[in-house]
Order: C-alpha cells, then structure tokens, then sequence
C-alpha cells in the first residue's frame, strides 16, 4: 500500500486519509481501524517532445529511391486520365451537334405536312364535350337514386345485347372497306373521313334508340350493385355464424335431456320391476310370460355385456352378417326384418358399431330398443324415420375419443306377423381403403370386430357378396374362408343380382359362384336376392314385388334354371338362416349352461376363501354404501363447535397473513425515530390492506379451514373398526370435485373489508387482561418467526463446532465463508445496537477489506444476503425483549403517558389492533360457514354424487380392487346361469 502512494505522488497526485470515528459506550469518539483513502486533487502535465524524425528537425532532405520512383508512376497515371477526359468532351460535343442537326430535320419534315387545320370544324368544341360530360353525371345520378329496385327483364337485356354486336360488327366492316379502298387510291380525303364520321355518329344514335335506359345506366349502377353484393355476404357470414352457434347450443341442450331422459327411463325401468315384483307376489296368475326368442336375447345382452367387462368366451349361437362396405347386409337385414328401420348413406359409412336385432314374431309390427320403453310402429312413416335417426344417433354417441367405428353393441327387437324367430347382428362392412376421414387404424379395428364374432364355433355366418362387382374385389370371402374353412356355419348370399344379369356377359359365372366354385370359400347353402331397385324412398312391399317379379321373369334364373327356385329370394333365405339357428341353439345352449354353472362354482369358492364375512356387494351397491358415508360425514360439520371452528380459522388466517404482518407492516415501521411516525406508518399501511387483500385472504382462508375440517373427519372415520378402505379413493375423489365445484359467496368479502376496517381503525386497549394477551401474542409470534430465522441462519453457516463433533458433519466451503461474514457482521451490530436494516457502501468496503484481511474474499452481494439473516434476528431478539418489557406498561399507557415510557410499547398495540381483527374474522367466517357454506357445500356433494351414479366409467375407476371384480362377475355369472336355465325349460317344453 506504501509503495502504491509513493508512486502516485511521483505523479503529481495529493491524497489524504480518511479516519472513521463512532461514539462509544461513554459517548466520546473513538477511532475505528477501517481506513480509506480519498483522493483530492490529481494534475496532469502534457508536455510536448518532437521526434527526432521529425521534419522540423531535419536539416537535409530525406531522400528516398523507392520514393522517387513512385512519383514518375503517379505523373504516368496523371496523364492516362487527361487524355481519356478529353475522349469525353469530344464525345460530349458530338452528342449535341447531332442533336441540333435532328431537329432540324425534324422541323423540316413537320412543314412539309399538309395543313389540318379543317379537322377543328369536324370535332366538337371543348364547351359542348364538357356540357355532354355534365349530363352524362346527371343521367347517372338519376338513374342511380331511381333504379335500385327496378329489374330488368332479362330478354330486353339480351336484345340489346344482340344489336349492339351487329351493329360494331356492319361498323368494322364498313371502316374496313374505306381503309382498304384509300390504301388503293393513294390518299384519304376530307370527305372520306367525314363520311367515316357520319357513319360513326349514325351508329350511336341507332345503338341508343335501341338501347334502353336501362341497359344505358347499366354502367352507373354497377358499382351500387357491388356495394350490395358485399353487403349481402358479410349478412349472410353473421347469419351463418348464429346459425352455427344455436345449432352448438341446441346440440348441448339435446345432449343434456337426452341424458335427464335416460335417467328417467332407468327410474321408469327401475319401478316397474318392483311393481312386477309386487304383482307376482299377489297373483301368480299375472305374470307376464315371455317368448322364447325375447329370453335367449336377454341370455345374449347379458353375455355381451359380460364379455365387454371380463373377457369370458361366449360360444351361443346368433346370425353374424358380415360383408364388404355397401355390398347390401344392411338391406338383407332390413329384407328379413321387413322394415327400412336402419338410416342409409350413398357410398358412406353408415353402420359404425354392432346392431343385434332379436326378430320374433307378434301381432303388431313394431319396434324396441333394450334400454328403452318407447315401441315404433314400423307401419308408420313418421315412426321409421324416428327409429332411423335414433339408430343414427345411438352410432355416433358409441364412437368415442375421435374413433370411426365402436365394439359398443346397439341392442333392439323387431316384432311383426311372419317374422322368423332368430337373433342377427349386423357389423361394419369390410373396406379396402382408408380415407383421410377415419381415424387410423379404421380397417384393422372392422377387420379384428368381425373375425371375433366370426370366431365363435356356434355363430352363423351370413356372408353377404355384391354380385354387381367383380369376384376378384371381394374381400369377405377370403376372410370367411379363414374362419370357417369347412362351411360348416356358413351361408353365401348374392345380392344385386338384377345388375348383375343386365351387366354380365358370361351367366355361367354366376352359376359358379352359387354353387360354390368360384370362391374359395365354402358355406351351407348359396342364395341370390334383390333387395332394391336403387331406389331408397321403396319400401319393403314395392322391393318384394319387384324381388319376385325379377326372379319369375328372369332369363338366367327362370328361363335357363341356373340355380334352384329355393335358393332365390328373401323369403327362402330367412326361412334357412331361421332353421339353422335354432339347430345351432338346440346343440349348444346345454353346454354353455354347463360352463357357466363350472364359472360360478369356482367363484363362489374364491370369495368363501377370501373375503369369508362380507357380503356380496357389485359397484352400483358398493357406491350407494359409499354414498351413505359420505353424506354422514357432511352432516358431522354442523358437530364442530363454533369455539373450534373460530380456534381454526383464526390460526389458519394467521399462518396466511403472519409474513405479510412482518416485511410490509412491522419491521418497515419499526425503523421510525418517533412514536407518532410510526403509528402514521401502520395506520396507512393497515388501511391499504384491508382495502385490497386482507379480505380475499380471509375468504381463501376460510375455504381451506373448511376443506381441512371435512378431510379431518373423514381420517376419523378411518379410525373406527368398520370402516372399509375400499370407499377411500372414492370419497377423495368426491370431495375434490365438490371443494372444485364450490365457491364462495360474493357479498361475503365486502362484508369481510367493511369489518376488518372497522377493527383496525381502534387503537385503544381497553383492560389489562387484553394488553396482556397481546403481549403474548407478540412474544409468541416474534418467538415463532425468530425460530425460523434461526434454522435459516444455521443452514446458512453450517453446523456449529459442537454440531461438528455430535453429528460428524462439516460445513462446505460456502458455509465457512457465511460463517466468516455472520462473525463480522455481528461485531458491526454490537457497535451500533440500532443500526438501520439496511448496509451503506462503506460499511461494505471496510467489511470486505476485513474479511480479505482474515483470507475470506467476497462480494458486497454475498455480504447482503448474510446480512439479512443476521439483521433479522438482531431485529426480532430487540422486539422480544421489548415484548417483556412491556408486560407492565399498561398503567403507562391507559394514563396517556406512552411517550414517557422508557420502553416504547407501540409494537404491543399494533399486534393487539391484528389479533382484534383476527378475532371479529374468524367469527365471521364461523357464522358464513355454519349458516350458508357447510348446506351449499352439502349441496354440491350430493350433485357430484348423482353425476358419478351415472357413470359408469368413474365407478370403475373408483371403485378397484379383486373383491369388487369378484362380486360384479359373480353377479353376473349367476343372471346368466339363472336366464340360461329358465331358457332350457322353456326350449324343451317347446319340444
């Protein structure tokens, strides 16, 4: 440092110490060893010293060769360019001498001209063309004011249209002809081009007297028309744009009925099952008796639904109708059935998802969905379209997530006079393309769905074949031939074949295909149909009509007797499929029965072994049990007395507004020289809060106190000996949708601000047991945020020597470094007990000289962010010491004497103004919860409750576990045992 001034006063630089004195405890100054040095005044002296290779300097010339040759090259390059600058003036002066001489020639040439003066008399004069101009404005302004709602008649329009053509064409030809007829004589006379005039004007006045006016302002309102046109687009965007958003709304409303519908028709279900029940019980006389069809397809919809959850092998026989896209199944379906009930699409996808139609026969042709009481009359136009769309509709609501086809079985029963008892589902067609429309993977879901019906030994399949399209597009056939190679369950169908007969050149093919040669599949029998005529609006009568009228007219199947008369039409075919199913249910529903009855022992052994004392409870009961839990525990709420709800939110709005009290109240405000300067600091401070935040706290504060107080009797439930932990994730999951769903009243936070300001506003303690409870208070708070504080200045500088020892642990570098800074710190505050909150730049400097001065080198950011912690604590162990000092200052302050106290107790008052206002809070709050949030909160719990009742998917989700998946498929496996049974007995009385 020596060396350092010395050289600096070598310079021209004075310096001067500066010495920083304090007062010490006996109040004379003493010299603190921090030194700086300020440096006062510096002077720089310039001073100008030429080199001795200056010019000044030298004597004799510089001479330089290398430079003497450079000059002769630059006097070359001089030259050079003084003679192409005089290129460029003679250049120059050729330009214009040239251009002097053509415009003379110019001038010469032009009078030389013949005088044209005589074509002025020709021409009208400026005055009458601008008089023409200005009528011309009036006439479109007229025209434009007159004729916005005139039409024109489209044929006048065309007349002229017409003459105006002729007459440019007579004008051409005329003009032609006069050029051509000058050219040969050499000249073009004055009166030539008078007459060409002549002819010309003759031409406008005949085009106008044929033209009508309108066509004359036709110009004119072209653009008023455009104005229009633009007009009318954007009106027709708005009216699009609420068209669409009412069609949203409409779709919205739909779906929300359709589901209070379902809902409805569930309840409805629901009570004529125990009114059924209660009927039986009274007569037996009364029982319904069911057909023999409607029990195997409730045997079927059990299964499906079965097979859906567990995936258990269903081997009864039904009807699979299987086919490629548009090749006609759902015709043949809709044939067998003799109704157009399916909605029909031209060269789209139609069928989306599985449709099982139970056909049985019954007195009125009619039509029922499973999961619904309405019957269609299929007698009925209005009925048919009804039951179209709502097939429509029940596909698109079964594809989910963005899917193009669903597994989700549509299940419905068609009744009528002569209908052929049997059960047929019909699938997907096959297709051999995927469009950009259908979600990937499309052709291998439809291709999986109908080799798993196809898979199952006892169904029948009903192989739909287009016979208008070549054999070698077709699709079905390999895949049949793969499921069933023997034919053992198969029956080919030849659909079109009126196409086929008019658009077929070799008929012996068609005698190949239905005696079964052309494909390499195999089947039980071959049928050829027609099932429309192209026609979509046909019904079943005018199709049959033509069906049986083709086939009795038929050159191919009459005349030449290509294939038996029982292999054609529709009528032959469903009394065949009809026969072969009920062979097929007569061999096989025994054993079936038999492997349910084997299913049902093992699961009813392993619910014995396993959950030996409860009951047999499926999901639907389980949530009904759960339901009555949770609703007992919402009615525990109004248990909680209100001392313990006040205890609660009290602390609970103290955990939340504790860090605000202290960085933006108390310590801000403790820094203040004066008693009065500090209260004019709270009161302003306290008022802004209570304006803007404090009553949003309070009210999120009394959310979670209620979401809090539910969660903890909901864990003492859990407690007792009964509870089951099965309902646990179910009651969670419930309680956060409701806590979600809820929300707090809006007046409750302007009741909250007017209350709390209010409070705030006191500043007078009014007994010694209050001042004496905010003392506490204080002690208790300073004692809590000290605490923190601490932990965080020990993580800071690591653990202590005697830690070291104890826990074997070191502190890191960093920590070390903390720990050095904290020492020098601490020293700065036993100087000076009331130092401000926040370091002065010196200060800095001289503690990061020390710290240098003991090996430690840091930056003025670190020391910040150790003195932080240590201020904090220095700041909180003075309150809390004050805090005891002020346990016997209330006579001082009742007195009005607080400014003569030794101890200034401003800290007390201001913590007893937070603890009044947390008191009058949380008794608001109690009284909001208690009378108005813990009902609506109930409320909400039920909603969310009968939503997950409906649900389906949210039972299963929350509802796990091998007890559950054993009762639900024991449940199921006895129904269909049960129905199995009943439909044994009836099919061998039947016998």
């Amino acid at each position: 440092m020596i060396s350092t001034v010395n050289k600096l006063k070598k310079t021209g630089m004075v310096l001067r110490p500066m010495v920083s004195f304090s007062a010490g405890a006996s109040g004379a100054p003493t010299m603190v060893k921090y030194r700086n040095y300020q440096t006062l005044t510096v002077n720089y002296r310039h001073r100008g010293i030429l080199s001795r290779y200056s010019p000044l300097n030298r004597s004799v010339p510089f001479q330089n060769p290398a430079l003497h040759q450079t000059r002769n090259i630059g006097f070359l390059v001089g030259r050079i360019l003084k003679g192409a600058l005089k290129i460029r003036y003679l250049l120059i002066g050729g330009a214009v001498g040239g251009g002097i001489s053509l415009q003379r020639s110019y001038e010469e040439w032009r009078n030389s001209l013949p005088d044209s003066k005589w074509l002025k008399d020709l021409f009208p004069s400026s005055e009458k063309v601008d008089s023409f101009r200005g009528s011309l404005m009036e006439l479109s302004s007229k025209f434009r004011d007159s004729l916005e709602n005139l039409d024109i008649d489209p044929r006048l329009k065309v007349f002229g249209d017409r003459k105006i053509s002729e007459l440019r064409a007579w004008f051409d030809s005329r003009l032609e002809d006069a050029i051509q007829a000058a050219e040969e004589e050499g000249k073009v006379t004055a009166q030539g081009i008078n007459s060409g005039l002549k002819l010309f004007y003759l031409a406008v006045d005949s085009v106008s007297d044929v033209i009508p006016p309108v066509v004359k302002a036709e110009a004119f309102v072209t653009a008023t028309g455009a104005e229009k046109h633009e007009e009318e687009r954007k009106k027709t965007e708005n009216m699009q744009q609420k068209i669409d958003k009412m069609q949203e709304e409409l779709m919205k409303v739909q779906l929300k009925y359709q589901k209070e519908l379902e809902k409805l028709e569930r309840d409805n279900k629901e009570l004529r099952k125990q009114l059924l029940l209660r009927g039986n019980s009274g007569s037996a006389n009364r029982k319904i008796k069911k057909s023999l069809i409607d029990m195997y397809s409730e045997v079927l919809d059990e299964l499906c639904d079965y097979d859906v959850g567990y995936s258990t092998h269903d081997h009864l026989p039904r009807v699979v109708v299987v086919g490629d896209q548009s090749s006609g199944k759902t015709s043949v379906l809709e044939m067998i059935a003799q109704a157009r009930i399916f909605p029909r699409g031209a060269g789209e996808m139609m069928t989306r998802a599985p449709v099982k139609v139970t056909l049985s026969e019954g007195p009125y042709h009619i039509a029922q969905f499973k999961d619904s009481s309405r019957e269609f009359d299929l007698s009925k136009e209005s009925d048919l379209s009804d039951l179209r769309k709502e097939v429509e509709l029940r596909m698109l609501n079964s594809v989910k997530h963005g899917k193009t086809v669903s597994s989700e079985v549509i299940s419905m029963t068609v009744k009528g006079p002569g209908l052929q008892r049997m059960v047929l589902v019909d699938l997907p067609g096959i297709i051999s393309t995927q469009t950009t429309e259908m979600e990937s993977g499309t052709r291998e879901a439809i291709r999986q769905m109908t080799q798993t019906y196809m898979s199952n030994p006892n169904a029948i399949i009903l192989c739909i074949q287009d016979g208008a399209v070549d054999a070698e597009r077709s699709n079905v056939t390999d895949l049949v031939a793969q499921m069933d190679p023997q034919g053992k369950r198969t029956i080919f169908v030849l659909t079109k074949v009126d196409l086929a007969e008019e658009n077929l050149t070799k008929p012996d093919r068609i005698r190949k295909i239905l005696s079964g040669k052309l494909f390499p599949m195999r089947a039980l029998g071959y049928f050829a149909v027609v099932t429309g005529r192209g026609n979509k609006d046909d019904s079943i009568a005018t199709i049959k009509q033509y069906e049986e009228h083709f086939f009795s007219t038929s050159k191919l199947f009459n005349r030449e007797g290509l294939v038996p008369s029982t292999q054609v039409t529709t009528k032959n075919l469903s009394l065949a499929v009809s026969e072969c199913f009920w062979k097929m249910v007569r061999e096989t529903v025994e054993q079936q029965a038999d492997a349910f009855k084997a299913t049902r022992f093992n699961l009813e052994t392993e619910w014995k072994n396993n959950f030996p004392r409860l009951r047999e409870l499926d999901r639907n009961e389980l949530f009904e049990k759960a339901r009555g839990e949770i609703l007992d525990e919402v009615v525990n709420l109004s248990l909680v007395s209100p001392k313990e709800w006040e205890e609660a939110l009290m602390k609970k709005l103290w955990e939340k507004v504790a860090t605000y009290v202290f960085e933006n109240l108390y310590l801000p405000a403790a820094q203040s020289d004066t008693s009065g300067s500090f209260n004019t600091k709270i009161d302003i401070r306290l008022k802004q809060w209570a304006d803007q935040q404090l009553p949003r706290k309070s009210v999120e504060c009394a959310w979670e106190t209620l979401k809090e107080e539910f969660g903890r009797l909901v864990e003492k439930a859990k407690l007792s000996k009964d509870h089951d932990n099965i309902f646990d994730q179910l009651k969670a999951a419930v309680v956060d949708e409701s806590m979600r769903k809820h929300q707090w009243e809006d007046k409750a936070a302007e009741v909250l601000r007017v209350i709390q300001l209010n409070t705030l506003e006191d500043r007078s303690v009014h007994d010694k047991q209050q001042w004496d409870s905010a003392v506490q208070f204080v002690e208790r708070s300073v004692i809590e945020k000290l605490e923190v504080t601490e932990a965080n200045l020990n993580n800071l500088v690591g653990p202590s020597r005697t830690q070291q020892w104890l826990r074997w642990t070191n502190a890191t570098p960093e920590q070390k470094q903390h720990a050095s800074v904290k020492n020098e710190l601490e020293r700065l505050l036993f100087a000076e007990r009331n130092h401000p909150p926040t370091l002065s730049y010196e200060e800095l400097t001289a503690a990061r000289r020390n710290l240098q001065t003991n090996g430690v080198d840091v930056d003025n950011e670190f020391i910040r962010q150790t003195w932080h912690h240590v201020y904090r604590r220095h700041f909180l162990r003075k309150s809390l010491s004050r805090a005891y000092e002020c346990r016997k200052g209330f006579w001082m302050y009742h007195q009005g004497l607080e400014n003569e106290q030794v101890v200034d107790c401003n800290d007390v008052v201001l913590f007893w103004r937070i603890q009044q206002m947390l008191k009058v809070t949380a008794n608001a709050l109690r009284q909001q919860i208690m009378n108005r949030e813990a009902r609506r909160f109930e409320k909400e719990i039920k909603e969310v409750l009968e939503v997950y009742s409906q649900d389906r998917d949210k039972k299963e989700q929350l509802l796990t576990g091998r007890r559950v998946q054993l009762a639900e498929e024991l449940k199921r496996v006895r129904q269909i045992q049960e129905k199995l049974e009943e439909f044994i007995k009836s099919l061998n009385a039947e016998k």
